[in-house]
C-alpha cells in the first residue's frame, strides 16, 4: 500500500510515496529472481571475514613470544600464518563483494525498468495533477540516490555487519569478560542510531519533496518564459524560485547538523567501549586469567570494531536517504498497477461497457490488428486496453463524457459525440475548451471521469497489449524524434516493415525526397546527436509512422500547429493523405484543417455548441462562423 500523496504548494497533488512495509515486500520481490547469487556472496564474504579474524590471535601470539623472551624463530610461524591469511581474505573479499555488486546491479537495473514501463502508462492527467518536476526529481535524484547505495553502501553494509557480529563471536571465545566490557558501548550506539533515524526519515522525505518543488518552479519558468516576459512576471517567479530554493538549502543544512550530531555521539561510544576493554584487560591481566597477548588480541578485535561499527552506522544516513528514495519509486509503480476508477454513470443494462472496462464473463473479442504493429507520435499505452463492442452506427461514440482535472478543475461537461466509419470531424475551439482532453479521451490515453467511449468492430478503438498493434493512434504537436537510423525510427510502428514500405510511408506524407537526400538515406542516423529534423519533418516522420501503423482510427491533435504557417500547408497536406480511408478526428490548428473535414464540431467550456459541415457552420451566425471571421481576418457579415 502506499501512504496518500502529497500535496505541493498551489494546489499540485504530489504522486504517493510507499509506506516502509510496502517497500520491503518491494525489494524482496525484486530479490527474489537472485536469490542464489545473494546466498553465495554472502556465504563467501562470511568466510572472507572469519579468516580475517585470525588477524588478532596471531598479533597477539607475537606479543606473547616477545613478553616471555622466547627464541626470535618462533615468530617465523605466527609472521607466515599472517600472510596467508592476508591474501586469502583478499581474494575471498574480493570475490565476495562482486557477487554482492553484481546483485545490487542486476536488482537496480530491475526497478529502473519496472519504474520507467510503470511511469510511462500512469494516466495523463494524474501526471498533470502532479507536475513533471515530481516524477522528473523521482526519475533523477532518487533513482541517483538508490544507485548510490546500492554500488557503495550495499557491499560495505553487508561486510560490517558481518564483521561486526563475528568479532563479537570471538570476543567471547577469547574470554567473555571481554565480550561484556565491549558491550558497554552498545547502549550509545543504539541510542544514537535510534535518534539518527527517527530525525532522518522525515527530514529526507521534505528534503526530495523540497527539490521536486524546486526542478517543477525552475521547469515552469524556464518553458514559459516567452509568457512570463509578456505578462510581466518575471519578479513573481523570481521570488517563487528563491522561495523554493531556500527551502530546500535549508533543509540540506539541517541534515548536514544532524550528521555532525551523529559523528559526535559515535566517537563518544568508541571512547566509553575501548576504555572498557583496556580495563578488564588489565584486571585479567593481574589476575592471570589471560596472557598479555590474549589481552592484546581482545583490544584489538574491539579496536577493529570502529571501522565497521561507523560503517554500519554512518550508512544508515545512506540507507535512509536510498530509503526515502526507493519508498518514492515503488509509490509509482504500486500507483501505476491500480486499476482506474470506474467512470461514474454506467450505461443502460443491454449496453456497450465503456472502452477499456468488459462486461463480467463477457471474452475478450476477437479480430486483433496485425502484428508488429507500432503506434506512432504519442501512442495509447498498454495499460488502457480498449474494449471492441459492436455498432454498425458508428466507428465511435462518446457518451455523456465529463473530465475534471480536480475537484473545481471540470474541463469537460456531458460532451457527446459520434464518427461514422471514415469520417473525419475537426474539433476546434477557443484555447482551454476542452479540444485535446476530448481527444485523449477517444484515443483512449485518458480515462473520462464520467461516460462512456465505444467503438464497433470493424474500426476498433483498441490497443491490446502484447504483440498486436494498435488500431488507434494519437500523434500531437510534441512529436519525439528517437536516437538512431531514420528506418529504426520508422520501424517503431512497424517491426517487420520492409524498406520499401517505409519509402511508400514516406512517399504518402510527401517526405520521400528529403528523405532520400539525407546522407545515408534510410540508414542515416536521427535524433539526439544526430541529423537533426526540423519540426515540420519530425511531424512528417510522426504521420509516416501513423500510415505504417495503419490504424482504423486516427486522432490528431493539433498535429501541423509546430511547422508555422508555410510549414503547415504542406503538413495538413501530408496528414489528409495519411488519414485516407480512416475514421480521424482532428484538434483544429487551423481553420484550414475545419474546412477539408467532413464536419466540424465547436468546443465552448468544455461543452458541444455546434455540429456540422463547414459552409453551413461558416453561414450560420454562430461560435464557428465568427472564429471563421477572426481566423480570415473577413468583415464581411455573415449569410442569414
Amino acid at each position: 500500500m502506499t501512504t496518500p500523496p502529497h500535496t505541493a504548494d498551489e494546489g499540485a497533488e504530489l504522486l504517493p510515496v510507499a509506506t516502509a512495509a510496502r517497500t520491503r515486500a518491494a525489494l524482496r520481490t525484486l530479490v527474489r529472481p537472485d536469490r542464489g547469487l545473494a546466498l553465495t556472496g554472502i556465504g563467501v564474504l562470511v568466510a572472507a571475514t572469519v579468516i580475517g579474524l585470525l588477524v588478532q590471535p596471531l598479533l597477539g601470539r607475537i606479543v606473547d613470544v616477545v613478553a616471555d623472551g622466547r627464541p626470535a624463530g618462533d615468530l617465523t610461524l605466527p609472521v607466515v600464518l599472517l600472510i596467508a591469511v592476508a591474501a586469502v581474505q583478499g581474494v575471498t573479499t574480493t570475490l565476495g563483494l562482486t557477487r554482492v555488486a553484481r546483485l545490487g546491479e542486476t536488482v537496480l537495473a530491475r526497478l529502473r525498468e519496472q519504474f520507467v514501463e510503470r511511469a510511462l502508462n500512469l494516466p495523463a492527467d494524474r501526471l498533470e495533477r502532479a507536475g513533471s518536476g515530481d516524477l522528473t526529481a523521482r526519475v533523477t535524484g532518487d533513482v541517483a540516490r538508490v544507485t548510490e547505495a546500492v554500488r557503495s553502501a550495499l557491499p560495505e553494509m553487508a561486510r560490517s555487519v558481518l564483521a561486526i557480529g563475528l568479532t563479537l563471536g570471538a570476543l567471547a571465545l577469547l574470554d567473555v569478560r571481554f565480550l561484556l566490557a565491549a558491550l558497554l558501548a552498545v547502549p550509545v550506539q543504539l541510542l544514537t542510531a535510534r535518534w539518527y533515524v527517527r530525525r532522518a526519515v522525515t527530514l529526507y522525505a521534505d528534503q526530495r519533496v523540497a527539490n521536486g518543488a524546486q526542478q517543477q518552479q525552475l521547469l515552469e519558468t524556464i518553458g514559459g518564459a516567452v509568457t512570463v516576459r509578456g505578462h510581466r512576471l518575471e519578479e513573481r517567479h523570481t521570488e517563487r524560485g528563491a522561495d523554493r530554493s531556500r527551502k530546500a538549502v535549508d533543509l540540506t543544512m539541517r541534515s548536514v547538523n544532524l550528521v555532525l550530531g551523529f559523528y559526535g555521539r559515535l566517537h563518544i561510544a568508541e571512547y566509553i567501549g575501548l576504555a572498557a576493554v583496556l580495563i578488564a584487560g588489565f584486571w585479567l591481566v593481574r589476575d592471570g586469567a589471560v596472557s598479555i597477548g590474549t589481552a592484546t588480541a581482545a583490544a584489538l578485535y574491539f579496536h577493529s570494531l570502529f571501522g565497521p561499527v561507523n560503517a554500519a552506522l554512518v550508512l544508515l544516513d545512506d540507507a535512509q536517504s536510498a530509503a526515502a528514495g526507493l519508498a518514492r519509486l515503488v509509490g509509482v509503480t504500486d500507483l501505476a498497477e491500480q486499476p482506474e476508477p470506474e467512470p461514474a454513470g454506467k450505461p443502460e443494462p443491454g449496453k456497450p461497457e465503456a472502452a477499456g472496462r468488459p462486461e463480467p464473463g463477457r471474452p475478450e473479442p476477437a479480430g486483433k490488428p496485425e502484428a508488429g504493429k507500432a503506434t506512432p507520435g504519442k501512442a495509447v499505452p498498454a495499460s488502457v486496453p480498449r474494449q471492441r463492442v459492436a455498432s454498425p452506427e458508428a466507428a465511435v461514440s462518446v457518451h455523456a463524457v465529463s473530465h475534471a482535472y480536480g475537484p473545481g478543475r471540470p474541463v469537460l461537461h456531458e460532451v457527446s459525440l459520434t464518427l461514422a466509419p471514415g469520417e473525419h470531424v475537426a474539433l476546434v475551439g477557443a484555447s482551454g475548451a476542452g479540444k485535446s482532453t476530448l481527444a485523449r479521451i477517444v484515443a483512449g490515453v485518458q480515462q473520462p471521469t464520467a461516460g462512456t467511449v465505444t467503438g464497433p468492430t470493424a474500426g476498433a478503438v483498441t490497443a491490446p497489449a502484447g504483440p498486436g498493434g494498435p488500431s488507434v493512434v494519437l500523434v500531437t504537436q510534441e512529436v519525439h524524434v528517437f536516437t538512431g537510423t531514420l528506418a529504426d525510427d520508422l520501424r517503431l510502428a512497424r517491426p517487420d516493415a520492409t524498406d520499401d514500405d517505409l519509402r511508400a510511408a514516406l512517399a504518402t506524407v510527401d517526405a520521400l525526397d528529403w528523405a532520400a537526400a539525407l546522407p545515408d538515406g534510410l540508414a542515416t542516423v536521427v535524433g539526439e546527436g544526430g541529423h537533426r529534423l526540423d519540426a515540420a519533418r519530425a511531424q512528417q516522420l510522426a504521420l509516416a509512422r501513423l500510415v505504417l501503423a495503419d490504424p482504423a482510427l486516427a486522432v490528431l491533435d493539433e498535429a501541423t500547429a509546430e511547422a508555422g504557417s508555410a510549414g503547415a500547408r504542406a503538413l495538413e497536406r501530408s496528414a489528409g493523405a495519411a488519414l485516407t480511408g480512416r475514421t480521424a478526428l482532428v484538434v483544429a490548428h487551423r481553420l484550414t484543417q475545419a474546412v477539408a473535414a467532413d464536419r466540424v464540431v465547436v468546443l465552448e467550456a468544455g461543452r458541444v455548441v455546434e455540429s456540422g459541415p463547414h459552409e453551413m457552420l461558416r453561414d450560420a451566425d454562430g461560435p464557428y462562423a465568427a472564429l471563421w471571421r477572426a481566423w480570415s481576418g473577413s468583415r464581411a457579415a455573415p449569410h442569414p
